[in-house]
């Protein structure tokens, strides 16, 4: 039996009557941007969500509940209250419900609730990946391993470009994890549309992408769907300028002895401070892109429902 789930009103209505509902991770509020930012963001990309025909469903751990959709005073709170909230992964979730503790959601264990509670579409900026280094450190992101496990899409503007993308993406091969430009031929690197590593399937429609995520899961095959959306044009940083200033952030943190989960905070932090609040711009625009793009695949994907 699954641990049981609170939900919304409006999550649960929506479930209920199979109607698109489209998951989004509370890590990005409390700990992947600065207040007030991070919270105009979380509502703005929900309102993108509803705007889209779909159900927006902000996951989180509120004093040891898994919740599914935050009321406007949660979501503030995490905003707030930030980094001083616990950030939550799949090997995490036991000892916060236990403890009956708050934790924001990375990819990885917004993934695991979503699939829980059967919602197959979910929203973020950058998925995480296979660390530089990582034949050293072994630091490789659960969400991996979690594109195995948990049966949801996640449309993302790629990995973080601070990590090894070719790793990244041989990593996902080896995983059975199909991965799909969302209308570009190329993996993006989250800022910069551009990586120079080609994806190896390309859908020029949401209703496309619906139609892999639903041929995947109806042969039983089990995991994730990675749907590869390049930042807005507009609002890109091409990689050549962006490229020196993560290598310095890197730098900086292997310097500082920043490891684990405490690696992904620090760096961006470091890049927003280079970048005069480029970056942060950056990630705002292509995580509002990319909530835009999840809906209509929602929209798609319980279209198709027979």
């Amino acid at each position: 039996m699954a641990y049981p789930l609170s939900m919304t009103a409006e999550v649960q209505s929506a479930l209920a009557a199979k109607r698109p509902v489209v998951a989004l991770e509370s890590t990005i509020i409390a700990h992947g941007m600065p207040y007030p930012q991070n919270v105009e963001t979380a509502r703005a990309v929900e309102d993108i969500v509803r705007a889209g025909g779909a159900v927006p469903a902000t996951i989180a751990i509120v004093a040891g509940v898994l919740k599914v959709g935050l009321t406007a005073e949660e979501l503030d709170r995490f905003g707030r209250e930030g980094r001083s909230i616990a950030k939550v992964s799949v090997r995490d979730l036991p000892f916060i419900v236990a403890q009956k503790l708050d934790g924001a959601t990375t990819v990885a264990s917004t993934m695991r609730i979503a699939a829980m509670a059967g919602i197959r579409v979910f929203a973020t900026g950058g998925i995480g990946g296979v660390h530089r280094g990582a034949e050293k450190s072994f630091d490789i992101s659960a969400d991996m391993t979690e594109f195995a496990a948990s049966d949801v899409a996640v449309v993302t503007a790629g990995a973080k470009a601070i990590l090894d993308l070719a790793l990244t993406l041989e990593t996902l091969e080896t995983l059975g994890v199909p991965v799909i430009g969302m209308a570009t031929r190329e993996f993006p690197a989250f800022y910069s549309r551009h990586s120079g590593h080609a994806v190896p399937m390309t859908c020029a429609t949401p209703a496309e992408v619906a139609g892999v995520m639903r041929a995947k899961w109806d042969m039983g095959l089990k995991g994730g769907v990675v749907v590869a959306n390049p930042i807005p044009e507009e609002a890109e940083i091409p990689a050549e300028e962006i490229a020196p200033v993560i290598d310095a952030a890197v730098t900086k943190a292997q310097a500082q002895g920043i490891m684990g989960k405490e690696t992904t905070p620090f760096l961006l932090a470091e890049i927003a401070g280079v970048t005069a609040g480029r970056s942060l711009s950056a990630n705002i625009a292509l995580v509002k892109n990319n909530a835009m793009i999840a809906a209509a695949i929602a929209v798609a994907f319980a279209g198709s429902a027979s």
